[in-house]
């Protein structure tokens, strides 16, 4: 498995199975397929607080907390991802989204320990599909398959 921040799972694969101890959050592509779907989505997957905003800013700004989860691993899983904000006009807001688990990811991996907040590893895994893979091969996102 590649050291990096997305994976490609087959359909069906057992997450638990792969990623033991973690906290998975499964997000359906079908129900989140415009960004507003997908707000409700995440906020319910990784029981974001009810003060959460609905945006981009509250997103990073949740992600870069997640206090809440006591686990260390957190997995973003991201099913039928063919369907995945599949309504949205303009990629803009799919690659934003996909620029946030990526920084995010990243700060997470390098959170210096003398703060006072419990470190993460943040994943984000997308069932596999066509879409997913071309979008993150044209963007030269590193992926790896799990």
């Amino acid at each position: 498995m590649k050291n990096t921040h997305f994976l490609l799972a087959k359909k069906g694969t057992d997450l638990r199975k792969s990623f033991l101890g973690a906290f998975i959050g499964t997000i359906d592509g079908n129900k989140s397929t415009s960004i507003k779907d997908f707000h409700e989505q995440i906020g319910q997957a990784l029981n974001f607080p009810d003060y959460s905003g609905k945006n981009l800013d509250a997103l990073d700004e949740m992600l870069n907390d997640l206090e809440w989860i006591t686990e260390e691993k957190v997995i973003i899983y991201i099913t039928n991802s063919s369907d995945w904000l599949s309504k949205e006009k303009n990629d803009d807001k799919i690659l934003a989204l996909i620029d946030i688990f990526d920084a995010t990811a990243e700060d997470w991996k390098w959170m210096d320990e003398e703060e006072d907040v419990a470190r993460k590893e943040l994943r984000i895994i997308f069932e596999d599909s066509p879409r997913i893979r071309t979008i993150l091969e044209e963007q030269e996102i590193p992926f790896g398959d799990c």
